[in-house]
């Protein structure tokens, strides 16, 4: 039977590799993105592509999808404190009219990609910067939805996602920023007190816990993350070379808890590591690089 699936945030790193997956099957696929961090260049054959602020999918969507995943909100913790307007308005503005569009098609189910950040350092990281906020707010009103209206849907909570089509600068992840530092040939730059410690899990096993979610999952507390931890120092020395110290910054939480016992029980887990793949980049221009620096 073929379903329409919905993807907000369809171009932009993790939703680009979700419609790649999607596509493969007998899915209708309808991305919907603002372009903030996405590209087209991310295009997939056979996805229905549209332009626009998540507030207004009603219009933009005006077809009821049997699924809908929502990965188009502002993603970077350090940047948020610079711009909270703009973290409101595409985090809360845009939830709030994904939820009612959901609301008023009783069949679609959501699937919301929330953050880890929620957990981190003992639960204090919510209330660490406007990003964590808002997206932890996010969930508590989708879960709200769920008890006041039926909504149905299923949370994922995401652990520092890394692989292909990761972007560098303001808004990118420390992977592809120390990936293209080593290309340069230049230092690898380490926020104080680099002992930081995440949990990198790969893009594709964020999309095969995403399936999972759209086909099995309900309610919330999926996490999908990698069983090991790395400081940020650690992933430094994966690649080599030097390491300039940078001064702290706010927001920077120094752990979070990671539960996948929900995820496993849908048959989940992770089967990427971080080593692997950093040993692993092509291009021999970045292999050399990294490795010529190595003591």
């Amino acid at each position: 039977m073929s379903v329409t699936v919905v993807v907000i945030g369809g171009a932009g790193f993790i939703g680009s590799h979700l419609c790649r997956r999607l596509a493969q099957g007998p899915a209708r696929v309808i991305s919907l993105d603002n372009y903030f961090t996405g590209s087209r260049e991310n295009h997939v054959p056979g996805v229905d592509y549209r332009t626009g602020h998540a507030r207004d999918i009603a219009s933009l969507v005006p077809e009821t999808p049997d699924l809908v995943f929502h990965l188009g909100e502002y993603s970077r913790v350090e940047k948020s404190f610079d711009e909270p307007a703009l973290v409101w308005d595409l985090n809360s503005v845009g939830t709030f009219g994904v939820l009612e569009y959901c609301r008023a098609r009783p069949d679609a189910k959501l699937v919301y990609a929330g953050s880890s950040t929620k957990f981190g350092d003992g639960g204090l990281g919510r209330d660490q910067s406007p990003y964590a906020w808002t997206k932890a707010a996010s969930t508590e009103l989708l879960r709200n939805y769920g008890v006041w209206y039926g909504l149905r849907h299923a949370i994922g909570y995401f652990y520092n996602v890394y692989g292909p089509g990761e972007r560098a600068g303001d808004h990118g992840t420390v992977i592809e920023i120390f990936r293209q530092q080593a290309l340069r040939g230049e230092p690898l730059t380490v926020v104080s007190p680099g002992t930081q410690k995440r949990n990198f899990t790969h893009v594709a096993d964020i999309v095969e816990g995403l399936v999972l979610l759209g086909e099995r999952g309900e309610g919330g507390d999926y996490g999908l993350g990698a069983p090991q931890s790395y400081s940020v120092l650690e992933v430094a020395a994966m690649f080599g070379g030097p390491v300039t110290m940078l001064p702290p910054r706010r927001g920077n939480r120094m752990d979070a808890e990671l539960d996948t016992s929900r995820a496993a029980a849908l048959g989940w887990r992770a089967v990427h590591c971080l080593p692997d793949y950093i040993a692993d980049l092509p291009g021999d221009s970045v292999t050399q690089a990294m490795l010529g620096s190595r003591p």
